[in-house]
């Protein structure tokens, strides 16, 4: 059974820095896997923040390109997004995902498994 668990976020001011990680287990994590993190905000409709291929290549939301980085380390079965200068308008629970349908997809409907979330709250 695949389990994704997030963890890294809180509260911080706006200007600060978090890192979120991606737990994954329950199947056979490798750098070729399609992973994606996504955020929500209360009222809003999830939307995918970064994605990143099997080869390595990477795809960002355009309100977060410069200040997010997405990134993956399979010797520890583990994803993540390091997020830097962080505005007010970043907060949500932001959540990663596995197996798209389409690897690279910011669509959230097109991802088979979810992690529980992890709350990012920006103060100005």
């Amino acid at each position: 059974q695949v389990q994704l668990v997030e963890s890294g976020g809180g509260s911080v001011q706006a200007g600060g820095s978090l890192r979120l990680s991606c737990a994954a287990s329950g199947y056979t994590y490798s750098s070729s896997n399609c992973m994606g993190w996504f955020r929500q905000a209360p009222g809003k409709e999830r939307e995918g923040v970064a994605t990143i291929d099997s080869d390595g290549s990477t795809m960002y939301l355009d309100s977060v390109k410069g200040r997010f980085t997405i990134s993956q380390d399979s010797a520890k079965n583990t994803l993540y997004l390091q997020m830097n200068s962080l505005k007010p308008e970043d907060t949500a629970m932001y959540y990663c995902a596995a197996y798209p349908v389409v690897c690279g997809s910011r669509k959230a409907s097109e991802y088979n498994y979810w992690g529980q979330g992890t709350q990012v709250t920006v103060s100005s």
